[in-house]
Parts: C-alpha cells; structure tokens; sequence
C-alpha cells in the first residue's frame, strides 16, 4: 500500500501533499480478516438504547424488543466452544429453545445495520467469540482460509452477523449457506440482512421470502421481522449540498491532513483492479475522501463496485467532498429501476450523508 504522508509538520498544511485512493493496492492478510470482524467504527458505539424507533412505524420498536430478547436468550449458551461437541460427554450439550437466527428485512435507511452492531453489543460474550462482518467479507474469509478452516474458525462463536447478504451470486449464496448450515450445526446463533435479487420489481424494499429461499435448508432457524420505515439518514435533514468546483475541492483536499483526492473517472478505473473485499483497507487512515469530476457511472459493473466503496466510506465516516455531478445523479434511471437498486439508493443515500459531513473541510 501507498504510505505517501503528508508534508512536514503535524496540523492542517496548505502546502500537504494529498493522499490518493488510487496509488493504493492493499494487502488484507488472513489474520486481519479475522481480526476485523467487528462492527465498524460508525457502529462501534451503537446500542438498543441508541436507536430511535420512529413512532410512526411500530415494527421498529418491535424490532428492538425482538432482538433484544435474542440476545438475552444467547446469554445462556457455552461461553466457550461455543456448539462444539464434547467428546467424551454422553450427552449432547442443550441449545437454547426457539430460532438459532433472525433476520432483518427492510429497505434502506430503516437502521437495520445499526440494530445488526446492536445485537452483537448486547451479546454477553467476548469479542473473540462473536463476529460481524458483510457477506463479501465472508465469503473473502472463505478464500483466504479455506471452506474447513473457516468453519473451524467460525465454530467456537456465540454468534455471526452478517450484513447485506448478497442474494444475486448463485454461487457464493449456495456456499455460504453451506457454511451457515454448519455453523447452526456447531451451536452458533445467525443474524443477517440482505439485499434484494436481481429481477425482483415489484416494491423492491422487502426480501424475505427471496432470503429464506436462497438459504435452502436453514429456512426453519431463522425469525424475520420486518422493519418498515423511511430512510433515517435524511429524515428531517436539509436538501444535499449541491457539488463544489474543482478548485474548492483541491484547495480542501491540500489543506486538510489526511485527505485523498482522486479524480472520479480514474478512480472507478482503479476500483475494478481491487477486489471489493480490500476496499475497506484501502480507505485505511484517510480524513477524508475529495473527488473531482464526479459524472454517471458508465455500466452496471462499475456502480456495483462503486456501492461497495460508499459502504465502506460510511461505516468509516469518511466524509465525501465533490465537485461535478450530485449524487443523485450517479446512476441511470435505468439502473435505478433494476433489479439492484435496492443498493444504488442505498449507496446515494450514505453518499449524500457524507457529503454532509464534508462541508466543515471548506470552511477550515
């Protein structure tokens, strides 16, 4: 990876160099990917407690009581080899009663990941023992360590998260759901949510059936509920801001420690010659993220990546500053109306957020 700083001196400089996402290919060691699997930092400090419930959607508050009881429930399970059989035990070891899973449906914005981080926190066990991670983390997680080495690893957990389970990979759904089926085998409690599949029209917010579907045999382990809402992030919240011009976007980027600035072509460029599961390490100890000449994205493989890539901005609070095109105009009315909008307004959503919490770079 690119360990380019900036020019001397400690404090904001208007003479720093800029970092730049795209002189940056990392490396994510097995280790790491482990180690990493924990809410992010936008989620570390999440709790029940902290989720507003909009008192006009009542399946929110619901929600909450639900799983917040699930975690309770966890509280009772093996505090080690969590599931693992013993081996010279004649009886099998008790599971606790009732669904080994739950999974959160609901469209973007309704909180789902921050209620996801919830329910980890809320789990009494160590960290070591519970993990959280999207499902291209995991599946990333399968090809660095091997299908048998990540059920060995997963096995002695209370508990998995999984956000935004990828639905529309034939491929990688069946295997995971193979390595699900071994976890619930092993005693270890299954949280998700996921994405809608390609083709799926209609209202296009909710997936449950596609979810308990696609994971075959596990269907029976998990508990759906349904989030209704609208998107939290904006909810009372003034319009985006409108782009910025180059020069204000340099200026900032120069000013501000810590700071990538990239132009925006190049960077989709650089983002198809990493893999999506690396995108996280590479925004690893950036301030901010400055673009310029931001435009529509030119095809559907592109704006997929380009989702990623707004995930992880957000879960880092990495605030955005842009000139060009707003956010809103990233993708296609055809895309939007596809079957993976689902994720495009999820990504315009977050990205408008971030955009928000770039202005305070200009007025520094």
């Amino acid at each position: 990876m690119s360990t380019s700083t900036a020019a001397s001196g400690t404090g904001p400089s208007a003479d720093a160099t800029p970092l730049s996402l795209c002189a940056r290919e990392p490396h994510v060691p097995a280790d790491r990917l482990v180690a990493e699997m924990v809410p992010p930092p936008r989620f570390d400090a999440v709790r029940f407690s902290t989720y507003i419930p909009d008192p006009n959607q009542p399946s929110q508050s619901e929600a909450v009581r639900v799983l917040d009881g699930f975690a309770t429930g966890l509280g009772g399970a093996h505090a080690s080899g969590a599931g693992r059989r013993r081996w010279f035990s004649r009886k099998p070891e008790a599971r606790p009663a009732g669904p080994r899973g739950v999974y959160l449906d609901g469209g973007y914005g309704v909180g789902k990941t921050h209620l996801l981080a919830s329910l980890w926190h809320a789990t009494p066990a160590e960290p070591t023992l519970k993990a959280f991670g999207t499902f291209v983390e995991l599946t990333n997680l399968v090809g660095a360590l091997g299908f048998q080495q990540t059920v060995k690893t997963l096995s002695g957990h209370r508990l998995l998260c999984i956000d935004e389970f990828e639905l529309d990979d034939p491929g990688d759904t069946v295997l995971v759901s193979t390595l699900l089926g071994k976890l619930v085998e092993a005693g270890v409690a299954l949280a998700a949510t996921s994405n809608t599949l390609p083709g799926k029209l209609g209202e296009g917010r909710f997936a449950s059936a596609d979810f308990l579907r696609e994971i075959q045999g596990l269907s029976a382990h998990f508990r759906a509920l349904r989030i209704d809402g609208e998107d939290y992030r904006h909810r009372g919240l003034p319009e985006a801001p409108a782009p910025f011009s180059d020069e204000q976007v340099t200026k900032a980027a120069y000013a501000t420690e810590g700071a990538a600035l990239d132009d925006f072509p190049r960077l989709l460029a650089h983002l198809a010659r990493v893999h999506p599961s690396r995108y996280g390490a590479l925004t690893d100890g950036l301030k901010a993220v400055c673009l310029t000449d931001v435009g529509p994205v030119p095809d559907q493989s592109t704006a997929l990546r380009l989702v990623v890539l707004a995930d992880r901005l957000y879960d880092r609070e990495v605030p955005v500053l842009a000139s060009g095109s707003p956010f809103d105009q990233l993708f296609s009315e055809e895309m939007l109306k596809g079957g993976y909008r689902k994720k495009y307004f999820r990504a315009i959503s977050r990205l408008t957020a971030l955009a928000r919490d770039a202005k305070p770079l200009l007025e520094s």
